[in-house]
Formats: structure tokens, sequence, C-alpha cells
């Protein structure tokens, strides 16, 4: 099986409500769609999201940079040569790794077809059924308080709430959360670095003296700021979790030795792709840090990928956040992973299973 040609597509998913973070907020879903064709007939699918203010990529860079740098290594590569394939891609170009990371789980999903067997068995097994939170955008307390209470009774038993905005408002909005689903889920908190390493511990020990138990937080301040990180983490009992501070496997690995962060949160647009993100998660093994996996503004077709790693990678991987497709009106995809509320179940069919993308709107060469 070899590659002859990578075609482009867009793909736009309303959401349910607007995803507000302290960075941005956004409406729908607008992703590139990759598709590397073969000389046996099979497409492999890949996806990214334009997320310019986290990894810098946008849809014009994504797509100029597999055609005319990653796209000319990989025609005529046979697929059964996945790690040399990956190997192209990481070193096609510095940076852009979301533009890497959907090819390479195009190139995954037809590792996957050719020996006919769905992804993560290839990757080494794991129960095919996890469990996801999902994100409560920031907004006014009553509207925040509504969305979660809404959330339990659809049946997430863990909530992400987004804060980062006013640390004041930040500290009345999780107790009134938490008063109003106690004991029916778990909160984990995420600044998306809207907070200083002095108004994180401050947020955080006003809370935890409040009684309210938390999971986790999540990157609480900006992302190069890996002493304010250390800073926060030695100073409070909840986990402190690094997310925009780690993308690949070197930052991991400054992290864990800094001490820095309590759990790694990985996410396939962040590391580039598939091989990163079990590199990143073998190396959080070996260190007995804990991680969760996420996903951007995503579909069920990278989110598919990103659920595969997760299921082969369940002893180092123990917190799910890949809600991306929950958050959209509906699923654009046939086949592959089934997403039912917090529920994610993966089939038997091979790759990422997918056999339809609806909606698709070509990108002519």
């Amino acid at each position: 099986m070899k590659i002859t040609d990578i075609q482009f597509g867009m793909l736009r998913v309303p959401l349910k409500t607007p995803f507000k973070t302290a960075l941005r907020t956004v409406n729908q879903v607008e992703d590139i769609v990759v598709m590397v064709h073969t000389d046996t007939g099979q497409v492999g699918y890949g996806e990214a999201p334009a997320t310019a203010v986290i990894t810098g990529d946008t849809h014009g860079s994504i797509v100029d940079a597999i055609r005319h740098y990653i796209s000319p290594r990989l025609i005529g590569q046979d697929i059964a040569n996945l790690n040399r394939l990956t190997h192209l891609v990481q070193g096609s170009m510095e940076k852009n790794s979301s533009a890497k990371a959907a090819v390479e789980i195009a190139l995954y999903d037809l590792w996957g077809q050719l020996y006919g067997a769905p992804l993560y068995k290839l990757l080494g097994g794991g129960d095919p059924v996890i469990t996801t939170d999902i994100t409560i955008s920031v907004d006014y307390i009553d509207k925040m308080v509504a969305d979660s209470v809404a959330a339990v009774e659809r049946g997430f038993e863990s909530l992400k709430i987004k804060v980062g905005k006013d640390i004041g408002v930040d500290i009345e909005r999780v107790k009134a959360i938490y008063a109003a689903v106690e004991g029916r889920a778990l909160l984990r908190l995420d600044a998306n670095q809207g907070w200083t390493a002095k108004q994180a511990v401050y947020a955080l020990q006003t809370l935890e003296e409040a009684g309210i138990k938390l999971e986790l937080v999540e990157q609480p301040v900006k992302a190069r700021d890996l002493e304010g990180m250390r800073y926060v983490t030695e100073r409070v009992h909840t986990p402190v979790m690094a997310d925009e501070s780690v993308f690949g496997p070197m930052e991991v690995i400054e992290l864990i030795r800094m001490r820095a962060a309590d759990i790694i949160n990985i996410k396939l647009m962040k590391t580039g792709g598939i091989s990163n993100a079990i590199k990143i998660a073998d190396i959080a093994q070996l260190h007995g840090i804990d991680c969760m996996i996420g996903c951007m503004l995503e579909t069920s077709i990278s989110v598919a990928a990103a659920v595969h790693v997760a299921v082969a990678r369940a002893d180092a991987i123990s917190k799910i956040d890949l809600d991306g497709p929950s958050l959209a009106q509906f699923n654009p995809v046939d086949g592959g992973v089934i997403f039912n509320e917090s529920e994610i179940s993966v089939t038997d069919a091979p790759g990422l299973g997918i056999r339809e993308i609806r909606g698709l709107e070509r990108i002519a060469d």
C-alpha cells in the first residue's frame, strides 16, 4: 500500500453553545480534514483545527505546511514503513504540530487498514470503552451552574470548568458549581494560562480552605512559566496539570525534572500526532506521572485517534477529556468510534473505521 496523493477539505460543525475560555470564544468547529490516498484505493483520514493562540497553526498554514513540506516527502512511500513515515513527518519542518498531527493520524488510520485491525489493537490493545468529562465554558455564574447541572443530568461524572478571567469571580464560580453538583460529579479547573502563580495559589488555597475538593487544576499560569507552575505545585494540595507548557517529549522530561506539575495533558495537536503522544505516555509512566488525554475543538476524526491512544495506553492515561464531539450539534462522521455523551466506545473496524464524512467541503489544489 503506497501513498499516491494527499487532498484537503474543510469541515464545519456548529457547537451546541459557544465555547468560551480565558483565551477565546468559538461558535463552530472549523477544521482542516486531510485525506491520504493510496494505490489500493484506501483512504486515511486526519484532521486539524486552527488554534493560533495555542499552537500557532491557522487553516492556511496547516494546508501549506502539508502541501509544500510534508506531502512531497510522503508520496510514493509504503504505509507498512510506519516508523519511517512518522520520522519523515516530524522532520519535515519545525513547529507546525497540528499539520503534522493531521497527517500522522491519516497514516496510522491507513496502517490499521493495511493490517485489518482497529488501531488500538496494533498499539497494544486494551478495553475499548472509556469515559470522558465535558467542558463548562466560562460565563455568568448562573449560566455555568445551569450548564453543570445539565451535564450531570446527561450522565457526565467529571466536569472541566473553564476559569481564568477574573480571580474573584472565578472563586465564586467554582463555589457555586461545587454546591450544585457536590457528590454527583468531580470538578476539574482549567485556567487556560489566565492566572499568575500567586493568584493561582490564592484561588486554590481559598477553595481548599472552603472544603472544596478539586480533582485537578489545569495550566494555571502562562505556558512558558515553568517556575510559576512549580511555585503553584509546591503550595497547593490540588494536583496541578500542565497543558500548554508541554508539547513534546523533551518538554515532558524537563517538567518532570523540575517537578513543576503532577499531571501531563497530552493532545495530538500539540505533540504533532500519535507517535510523540505514545512517547509522552511511556515517559510519564516510567516516572510515575499521571496523564490526561485531551483535544482542541475537533470532530470525531482526530478525536477518534486520541481515543485509540487512550485505550492502548490506559495504564498511563487515566483521565479523559475528549468531549469535542459532545460539544457539537451533530457528528458528521459515520463509523469507527462511537460517542454517546460521556461514554466512548471503539468498534473493531480497521484503522479508525471511518466510512463517510458528511458536509466535507473540498479544498482545491
